[in-house]
């Protein structure tokens, strides 16, 4: 079962995307902010991240930059998860090194198939 750490300030976004994700037979933790989601990244050693990029403390493109810089982490699939849907704020979490981008609300089955997608490109490496 792949662990999927929910790296997310809003609560009711947490948990409606918490017990979607537990249906479709994922094991999830989740982060509420991005200092405890940098925590969890190296604690928990989830096999992909859901990030929502405005995130307090520290925005998900800093979170993500630190976990891509570190050999522990650098890894784990990182998708981006946020409601600015400008082509810049794609090119911004791309370039801070998440390895897709969705857009909120989430449409959830576009979500499952980027993530079905990270995981499978995780197994080849």
């Amino acid at each position: 079962m792949p662990k999927i750490l929910l790296v997310e300030d809003n609560e009711m976004n947490r948990d409606m995307l918490s017990r979607r994700l537990e249906r479709r037979g994922h094991s999830v933790v989740m982060a509420q902010d991005g200092e405890q989601g940098l925590s969890m990244a190296s604690t928990e050693m989830p096999d992909l991240i859901l990030m929502d990029i405005s995130l307090p403390f520290m925005d998900g493109c800093e979170v993500t930059r630190r976990l891509k810089a570190d050999k522990r982490t650098r890894d784990i699939p990182v998708i981006a998860l946020t409601a600015h849907a400008l082509v810049t704020d794609r090119v911004k979490a791309i370039n801070a090194g998440c390895d897709d981008y969705d857009t909120k609300p989430v449409e959830f089955s576009r979500l499952i198939e980027k993530i079905q997608n990270c995981l499978v490109e995780k197994k080849t490496l």
